[in-house]
């Protein structure tokens, strides 16, 4: 019978072609592609590896080079990475804005997309300089927000935009 107590840390699990430990697994692969290797990076409780690259030969130039701390610890920093960018990639593909200046006034806008499978909505919402709310209203979320497209909403009184 096994018992855990809550407040150990997870044991760091290092062997030559797996590592688990900061919440990561490196699991080095056949490369399917060539008869190379591969070190596969997914993050705890992720079912897709959040980084996949090339991994170096052993000295027999059959075998992988057997993982250790230094090359896990800089495969956690670039998985790391490349979640954070497609994080803000999904960020800008997801909220867009614009500033449009009409006279004295900066309005801007913004457009926020909440993404479906079956059904995806987008809204626009315009606010003042003081980031007061003057208008907000469903589009597609194919509705291409420009500096164009957004002076064309304000100038019609903020009604729904017909090229929707």
């Amino acid at each position: 019978m096994t018992f855990a107590i809550e407040d150990e840390a997870p044991v760091a699990l290092q062997q030559a072609t797996l590592w688990q430990d900061d919440g990561w697994t490196a699991r080095i692969i056949k490369n399917e592609d060539d008869d190379g290797w591969a070190v596969a990076m997914t993050q705890d409780g992720q079912s897709e590896a959040a980084l996949v690259g090339p991994w170096t030969m052993g000295r027999d130039k059959k075998n992988p080079k057997p993982l250790d701390a230094p090359a896990f610890h800089t495969l956690v920093k670039t998985a790391n990475e490349v979640l954070r960018r497609h994080e803000q990639q999904l960020h800008a593909i997801l909220h867009k804005q614009v500033d449009v200046d009409l006279g004295l006034t900066r309005i801007r806008v913004t457009m926020d997309i909440t993404p479906d499978d079956d059904d995806p909505t987008a809204v626009l919402t315009a606010r003042d300089r003081d980031g007061n709310e003057l208008a907000r209203v469903g589009v597609s979320p194919a509705f291409k927000l420009t500096r164009d497209s957004a002076t064309a909403w304000i100038e019609g009184g903020y009604r729904k935009p017909s090229r929707d």
